[in-house]
């Protein structure tokens, strides 16, 4: 079993920052490949971003891609989401997942989820 606990939301204005983390507990973090997804009101929910289990391979939307970066520090057993240039239309809940298999988080099929953190982008 594995657990995801996401902190880091909040109220940012537009072309600011924000980093995310998840922290889990249960299994062995390192061999999960972590996702970050996103789910805005009224729409289904979206995949943002995946690294590997080793962190060697990441992956990102193209909604996202040169203003968000994944990142994870096994020590802490916590994956992050750094998130720059932030837009009004990146509001939405976001969630942590995890899968040992990678191709499942990129497929957004994943195996365990964290209960949410909102993000608000206001123009």
């Amino acid at each position: 079993q594995v657990q995801l606990v996401e902190s880091g939301g909040g109220l940012v204005q537009a072309r600011g920052s924000l980093r995310l983390s998840c922290t889990t507990s249960g299994r062995t973090f390192s061999s999960y490949a972590m996702g970050w997804f996103r789910q805005a009101p009224g729409k289904e929910r979206e995949f943002v971003a995946a690294i590997s289990w080793t962190g060697g391979s990441t992956y990102y939307a193209d909604s996202v891609k040169g203003r968000f970066t994944i990142s994870r520090d096994g020590a802490k057993n916590t994956v992050y989401l750094q998130m720059n240039s932030l837009k009004p239309e990146d509001t939405a809940v976001y969630y942590c997942a995890a899968d040992s298999r990678y191709e499942l988080v990129l497929n957004s099929r994943c195996h365990y989820w964290g209960q949410g953190t909102q993000v608000t982008v206001s123009s």
